[in-house]
C-alpha cells in the first residue's frame, strides 16, 4: 500500500491539533531512549542491538517547559542505513522518510562519543530536502570532554547549534525541551491529549496479519507489512478516526513459544504483547482461518480471560478457506479448541482485502459498550435474590449468609458480593451466579468479575 504525502499528512492516525515531532538518525544513537525520556514512560524497546525499532512508534507526550506545557505527538523511527537480518532496511527507511515529511519538527540524533559517521551524513542529506525545522541532538554527552567534541557536527550542514544531552541520564533534556517548545508552531485550542473512545489490542502469532489489519484501520501504511515472520517487534499505537470518534489500535509482535525466544528483543517483544492486552479496553485475537488453532492462541486466550478483557476472535484470511466450510461449524470448532472463551463473538475477515474489517471494529465497540454498563444496586440485588431462591451456596458445617451485592467498576463490570464468610463461597456457585448476571443484564458476550468480601453481620441483613 502506498500513500501520497498529503494523504499521510492528513491521515487518520494523526492527533488532531497536536504538533508532531519525528526523532531520526542512524541506528543505535539513542532515539528510542529519548522517546521514552520525553514521554515519561517506556514506549519503545531499547536494546544495544542495532535495528530494534522498525515501525514508526507514536505516542502523545506532555513537554513541560518555561514557556508552558505542550502536548505533542512523538514519533520514534528506525535507524537509517540499518543492515537488517530480515532484509527490511528499505521498508524501515520508507517509514523514516514519511515521518520526516509530515513532522512539524525533526530531532536529528547523532552519537557524541563516535563523532560524525558516513551514515550521519546520509541522514543529513535526506533532511536537506525538507522544509521542516530541525534540531541537531548530540546524544551520549555525559562528560565535559565529550561535549567539547560536538563542534565537529557542524560539518553535517544542519543550520543550528548541536544540543548536547544524555537521553539515558537525563542530562541536558530540560534545555532540549525549551528548544523544542521554541521551534513548535503556536499552541491552539485543539492542542490536547486526545482520549480515544476505545483502546484495542490486536494480538496473535507471527504472520497472522496483525499489521495488515492495523493498516486497514488507519487507511495508510502505518506499520511495515512483510512476509518475514516477526517483522513487528514493538507494540505500536496507531490512532485513527472513524465516524467522528478517535480509536487507538495497538499492533503487537507475534507471540512465540518460550523455547524460540532466542534473544532479548524477542523476549521484550513478547512482553509488550501481554502488556498491550492489560492496557486495552478490548482485544482482537487474530489467527489464520486456514491453520489449526495452536498452543499460542490458547495461551493468549487464557491470559485475556485472566485479565477480564472483552474479546473478539478474528478468523483472518477467510477468503482463502474452502467455500464449503460453514461459519457455524467453524464456530463449533473454536468452542472445542478454546472452551474458556465460548462467550466471545467471532469475526470472519480478510484484512488484506478489507472484507469484514469495519464489522470487526463495530463488534469490538459493542463489546466495550456492554462492558461500560452500570447496574443499579436495586436491580442487581433483585437478580441476586432470585438467584438465591434457585440455588444457595452451601457448607457442611456452617450456614452461608449472602447480604447484598453492588457494582464497583466497569471494563469489566465488577461486582462485590458481601457475605458472612467468603471462604464458604465455592467456585461452582460463583459460576452459577455469574451466568445469572450475564443472562439478566445482557453480558453474554463479555467477561464480568465477582469479588467476594466479608461483612459484619450486624451491618446488614441477608436475603
Amino acid at each position: 500500500m502506498t500513500m501520497t504525502d498529503q494523504q499521510e499528512t492528513t491521515g487518520a492516525e494523526r492527533l488532531a491539533g497536536n504538533p508532531r515531532i519525528a526523532i531520526v538518525g542512524r541506528p543505535n544513537v539513542g532515539k528510542s531512549t529519548l522517546t521514552n525520556r520525553l514521554a515519561g514512560r517506556r514506549v519503545s524497546i531499547t536494546e544495544p542491538t542495532a535495528g530494534v525499532t522498525r515501525d514508526r512508534i507514536s505516542v502523545p507526550a506532555t513537554l513541560r517547559g518555561d514557556l508552558g506545557n505542550r502536548v505533542v505527538e512523538l514519533v520514534d523511527t528506525g535507524g537509517v542505513g540499518i543492515v537488517d537480518r530480515d532484509d527490511l532496511g528499505p521498508h524501515v527507511e520508507g517509514q523514516v522518510k514519511t515521518a520526516m515529511q509530515v513532522a512539524d519538527l525533526v530531532l536529528f540524533m547523532v552519537d557524541a562519543r563516535e563523532g560524525v559517521t558516513p551514515l550521519d551524513k546520509t541522514v543529513a542529506g535526506l533532511l536537506r530536502g525538507i522544509n521542516t525545522p530541525i534540531l541537531l541532538i548530540a546524544n551520549k554527552a555525559e562528560s565535559e570532554k565529550i561535549e567539547w567534541e560536538i563542534s565537529n557536527f557542524y560539518a553535517l550542514g544542519i543550520d543550528c547549534d548541536p544540543i548536547a544531552i544524555s537521553a539515558q541520564n537525563g542530562v541536558g533534556v530540560n534545555e532540549l525541551i525549551e528548544r523544542i517548545c521554541e521551534q513548535l508552531p503556536p499552541a491552539t485550542d485543539d492542542e490536547m491529549r486526545i482520549e480515544p473512545t476505545m483502546k484495542l489490542a490486536v494480538v496473535g502469532r507471527r504472520n497472522a496479519g496483525k499489521s495488515t489489519l492495523i493498516n486497514a484501520f488507519a487507511g495508510t501504511e502505518r506499520v511495515i507489512v512483510s512476509e518475514v515472520p516477526g517483522t513487528t517487534r514493538d507494540a505500536v499505537d496507531v490512532i485513527f478516526e472513524r465516524d467522528g470518534e478517535n480509536f487507538m489500535v495497538i499492533d503487537t509482535a507475534g507471540v512465540l513459544k518460550k523455547k524460540k525466544m532466542d534473544d532479548a528483543v524477542a523476549f521484550y517483544s513478547d512482553a509488550r504483547a501481554y502488556k498491550a492486552i492489560r492496557r486495552a479496553d478490548a482485544v482482537i485475537l487474530l489467527f489464520e482461518a486456514e491453520r489449526p488453532i495452536s498452543s499460542l492462541e490458547k495461551r493468549l486466550a487464557r491470559f485475556i480471560v485472566d485479565q477480564h478483557k472483552p474479546l473478539l476472535l478474528a478468523a483472518n484470511k477467510w477468503d482463502l478457506v474452502d467455500p464449503n466450510v460453514n461459519p457455524t461449524d467453524f464456530k463449533d470448532y473454536l468452542d472445542k479448541e478454546l472452551p474458556g472463551v465460548r462467550y466471545a463473538p467471532v469475526s470472519f475477515l480478510s484484512a488484506k482485502n478489507g472484507d469484514g474489517v469495519w464489522d470487526s471494529l463495530e463488534l469490538c465497540s459493542e463489546l466495550v459498550r456492554q462492558s461500560q454498563t452500570r447496574i443499579s444496586t436495586g436491580e442487581l440485588n433483585r437478580v441476586l435474590e432470585d438467584a438465591l431462591k434457585g440455588r444457595v451456596p452451601t457448607s457442611r458445617a456452617y450456614r452461608v449468609k449472602v447480604y447484598y451485592a453492588t457494582q464497583v467498576a466497569v471494563l469489566p463490570p465488577t461486582f462485590v458480593l458481601w457475605v458472612n464468610d467468603r471462604r464458604l463461597i465455592g467456585k461452582e456457585w460463583l459460576r452459577y451466579l455469574e451466568n445469572r448476571l450475564k443472562e439478566a443484564f445482557a453480558f453474554d458476550e463479555i467477561p464480568i468479575q465477582i469479588i467476594v468480601k466479608n461483612r459484619d453481620r450486624r451491618e446488614a441483613s441477608p436475603f
